[in-house]
């Protein structure tokens, strides 16, 4: 069977929404893995050691639970990368990478900085947090008019990190 147009262009636009899935779950794991290199030997050291708050769960339960949201992060970035072009998505998608940034940022701060700074780390990395809360609440707003299945896709994340917030600010007053 001969192809057509129509058929090329679909199998393009079908190729391209596949790559920009794939390049959306590069940069969420590329972010996670720049987290992890700032965990690798922190974990077992100063925050082992340190007064944990009592809702603190088991450390294996980090790395499943950020791998699931680093993966709906992406799936609610691509749908509305689908939507068509406009100055809504455009917004959507900027807050979007916003967060991702200031995710990216937050963990080295955590668990990086602490070993030199101590307990003052772990105030600026609350601080941290709370921008990463409203950036993902801001980023949800922005996607439930354009995708109402990307904005969901996002509320556990955004309750993860309201939930790491209660542990960031438990650890800092804890250790000060």
């Amino acid at each position: 069977m001969a192809s057509t147009p129509e058929t090329d262009s679909t199998v393009r636009t079908r190729g391209r929404s596949v790559l920009a899935l794939i390049l959306f779950l590069v940069i969420s794991f590329a972010v996670a893995a720049f987290g992890g290199l700032s965990t690798a030997g922190n974990v077992d050291g100063w925050y082992a050691e340190a007064a944990q708050p009592a809702w603190t769960p088991p450390n294996v339960v980090f790395g499943p639970v950020w791998t699931v949201l680093y993966t709906l992060m992406s799936v609610a970035a691509w749908l509305v990368w689908r939507t068509p072009d406009s100055a809504a998505r455009g917004r959507a998608l900027r807050l979007y990478v916003a967060q991702l940034a200031v995710n990216a940022i937050w963990t080295p701060v955590f668990f990086g900085l602490e070993p030199f700074l101590g307990a003052p780390a772990l105030w600026i990395a609350l601080v941290i947090i709370v921008v990463l809360d409203v950036l993902v609440i801001a980023t949800i707003v922005r996607f439930a008019p354009l995708s109402r299945l990307a904005a969901a896709a996002l509320v556990p994340y955004a309750l993860w990190a309201l939930y790491a917030t209660t542990l960031n600010a438990g650890l800092a007053v804890l250790n000060s």
